[in-house]
């Protein structure tokens, strides 16, 4: 029998009420079927205190020692859950992700998985026993130790389905499964049964944090069935099958996704500075940030100007390379960081154009300035001010009648012939 792996989230280990919790439910999936693994994170806010600790004693933080203090966080977990799993009569091993095979690269805090050696995992199940693996991290070609970002144990999770051919990827966290809006915001947000992996993509990569947009892309990748559900059960959860799906939606909306890790940068340069936009993308790329929402002035304009959408979290270092590669050129930096994201997210292409005519006066009749659109297949997208965030999340999930039930897909037509 193909094995089953499960992710349990922080805020579902958050105590030892919580571990006590997730063992027990572990303990009955293990005695139904036989030993699976288990992917954890940190357990509650831990990874915030580990961080605090470093601040406090007043140490500088380095990029390699911050991956090899936070890295703690999930092994604790793993051994915590696993001692009490076998007090349970459950046999458990933890492993961390080097020891469970995770193979990582790239930039420390932000890595990527690049293989796994799943003998000792297999090994393990073999034996009889459950595997609880620490997510979030592997290990490089040096043997370091590298974490994978918000969201790596989701990725360490479809992984090792992935390449143990497991019957399906669970990911349990304290939401219901994925939502139509945040439901810490919107009283009424609605559970999608089925999401379709593109629109999921779409809604994590727009700061819907029930499952991280690489976990998502891996699953459609190597065609993992992905369930979503909650720790405490509630429901039926979402499944995210391997192949396409049809997403319920209301006139082609499917969820409104917010993000508040977001920055905006503008730049001006004069129309006869050297090197100009293609140099700012090339640096940017040079230091592994992302950006989005891109858009620059037209070619006959007196002065050259570009403007983009970072991670708040990359603020410091995005003004460190472009001030000190730029402003000697006598390019003009501003970099925004009272903004946040909201993205109204569709099923189908041609909904984008419709939603962004609806978008617009409404959030003028609310009397709130839209600094930057942008309009993708999926994705609706505007900048607004951080401080009314929560409260236009409220009103466009409203306005669009996301809280009712969807309409039922189109019945397929039969084609007839003259």
């Amino acid at each position: 029998m193909a094995p089953i792996v499960r992710k349990y989230g922080g805020s579902s280990l958050a105590t030892v009420g919580h571990v006590r919790r997730v063992a027990d439910a572990v303990a009955l999936a293990h005695r139904q079927r036989g030993p699976l693994v288990v992917v954890v994170s940190a357990m509650g806010d831990t990874t915030d205190e580990l961080l605090s600790l470093v601040d406090e004693a007043g140490g500088s933080r380095t990029e390699r020692e911050t991956d090899q203090l936070l890295a703690t966080g999930e092994t604790v977990s793993a051994a915590v859950l696993s001692t009490v799993l076998g007090s349970l009569g459950v046999p458990a091993v933890s492993l961390t992700g080097a020891q469970a095979g995770i193979r990582a690269r790239g930039k420390h805090g932000e890595g990527l998985i690049e293989a796994v050696d799943t003998r000792r995992v297999l090994a393990t199940l073999h034996s009889g026993r459950t595997a609880v693996v620490t997510g979030f991290q592997g290990v490089d070609r040096d043997g370091d130790t590298v974490t994978l970002g918000r969201g790596g144990s989701d990725t360490t999770a479809v992984a090792l389905a992935a390449t143990l051919g497991a019957d399906r990827c669970e990911i349990h966290t304290d939401v219901d499964g994925v939502l139509t809006a945040d439901p810490r915001l919107v009283g009424d947000a609605r559970v999608l049964p089925v999401v379709d992996s593109g629109v999921l993509t779409e809604m994590a990569f727009s700061g819907a944090k029930v499952l991280h947009s690489r976990a998502v892309e891996l699953a459609a990748l190597h065609g993992v069935e992905v369930h979503v559900r909650s720790t405490v059960p509630r429901g039926h959860g979402t499944v995210v099958p391997p192949g396409a799906a049809t997403t319920p939606s209301v006139d082609g909306l499917v969820a409104i996704a917010h993000d508040r890790n977001v920055a905006h940068v503008l730049l001006d340069f004069e129309r006869d500075s050297p090197g100009g936009v293609p140099d700012v993308f090339a640096v940017l790329a040079e230091n592994a940030i992302p950006v989005d929402m891109v858009a620059r002035s037209m070619p006959e304009e007196p002065a050259v100007k570009v403007g983009f959408t970072i991670r708040f979290t990359d603020v410091d270092e995005v003004d460190g390379v472009l001030r000190s590669r730029f402003a000697k050129l006598g390019a003009r930096v501003r970099i925004d960081t009272r903004v946040g994201r909201v993205s109204l997210i569709g099923d189908r292409p041609a909904g984008s154009a419709r939603h962004a005519a609806r978008l617009l006066p409404i959030l003028s009749a609310a009397d709130v300035p839209v600094s930057w659109l942008a309009v993708s297949p999926l994705n609706t997208a505007v900048l607004l001010p951080a401080d009314r965030l929560g409260d236009i999340v409220r009103l466009l999930h409203d306005q669009f009648r996301l809280g009712r039930q969807p309409e039922a897909p189109p019945a397929p037509r039969s084609l007839s012939h003259a």
